[in-house]
């Protein structure tokens, strides 16, 4: 197995490791929304002075730093310095963004982040956090964007807080909302709840239609019902169900991928001193537990069982919760599908010549 060669556009990078130093996490930061006129306030931006594809790709990185000098029953939100993001953020990246970074221009900032404390989770997600993507985001709308079609991406936090953007920003701003071609939401539970309360929002339906929500969470098969802290804010409303679309087969019922319907995956080679992730064949199958709303991938083998769950675990997840590898186990199918809906849009709403 060798290392995968994973593009990383960081023009941010030389000045992330002056700031390493001089962040700490802050338990009551600034209710204002981060400058994003700074240049060290974006983890990846395109090299080319002139970006040099049709479409761009607006990335927010799932939770990357960790703050255990606080109770974890407290909540918290940690500084746009913090050396511990700034470190981890990067490496989300390359094993999440560079997925999508043959589709299009990507665009990532950094944002500050809830320490994934499970008390009034969605609330403080909803504050400081999707407020720095907001502004992030309405930064790069008037001074990048210039009319391009766009994909938004983000995992776990970064895809709970992309929601938020969906649900407000987008829906206040439909002129911008029209030019989406599709939101991967991977790692976070998109609800008919939640989609019945934003009638502007799409699920998808399939691997080809546009201006519409992607969405999955990846389990084991046997996971208990309950004990995915994923699948949060579940019980605020009686009745919801989480929906779910295959990677793989782009269907939402319980059809099943095998593993051969793959194009490849990516998988830690190695775990220190710095995680490096490699390319392998086609690794994992999916099928959806309609009931869950989930993806279960039953061909981890027995003898990369304990790694998984190692990671896991040392990310707060319970054994079987593959929530690390929602996009690695997919990521030459999320690339090919994000290449395949840019085409249709493309040849439905063509990009004028400059």
């Amino acid at each position: 197995m060798s290392a995968r060669n994973v593009p990383c556009f960081f023009t941010a990078l030389a000045l992330v490791l002056l700031l390493a130093g001089c962040g700490s996490s802050d338990p009551a930061p600034r209710a204002a929304a981060t400058d994003y006129a700074v240049a060290a306030h974006w983890l990846a931006l395109p090299v080319a002075p002139v970006p040099d594809k049709e479409v761009d790709v607006f990335y927010l990185y799932p939770t990357a730093w960790t703050d255990r000098s606080a109770d974890p029953e407290n909540p918290h939100v940690c500084a746009i310095d913090d050396p511990t993001m700034l470190a981890q953020a990067p490496e989300a990246f390359a094993r999440q963004a560079t997925a999508f970074a043959t589709v299009g221009n990507v665009y990532a900032p950094y944002y500050r982040q809830d320490n994934g404390s499970p008390v009034d989770r969605l609330n403080v997600i909803a504050g400081i956090p999707t407020t720095d993507a907001v502004a992030a985001f309405d930064y790069y709308i008037r001074h990048y964007n210039h009319g391009r079609p766009f994909i938004l991406v983000g995992h776990s936090q970064g895809a709970t807080v992309l929601g938020n953007l969906l649900s407000g920003y987008l829906k206040d701003n439909p002129d911008v909302y029209r030019h989406m071609v599709a939101a991967y939401l991977i790692g976070h539970p998109v609800t008919d709840t939640w989609l019945a309360g934003n009638p502007h929002l799409k699920f998808a339906t399939g691997p080809d239609d546009t201006g519409v929500i992607v969405s999955y969470n990846t389990e084991s098969p046997g996971v208990a019902r309950g004990t995915n802290p994923v699948l949060y804010g579940m019980d605020a409303v009686p009745g919801t169900h989480i929906l779910a679309i295959n990677p793989l087969n782009w269907r939402t019922d319980a059809t099943p991928a095998a593993r051969d319907e793959s194009l490849g995956s990516l998988m830690p080679v190695r775990l220190t001193p710095t995680p490096v992730w490699g390319q392998v064949p086609p690794y994992a199958d999916a099928t959806i537990d309609v009931d869950k709303g989930v993806v279960i991938c039953t061909t981890v083998t027995p003898q990369d069982t304990p790694l998984m769950n190692a990671i896991s675990r040392a990310q707060g997840f319970p054994d079987g919760v593959y929530h690390t590898f929602d996009i690695p186990f997919y990521y030459d199918n999320l690339q090919a599908n994000a290449q395949n809906r840019v085409n249709r849009f493309l040849a439905a709403n063509p990009v004028p010549s400059p």
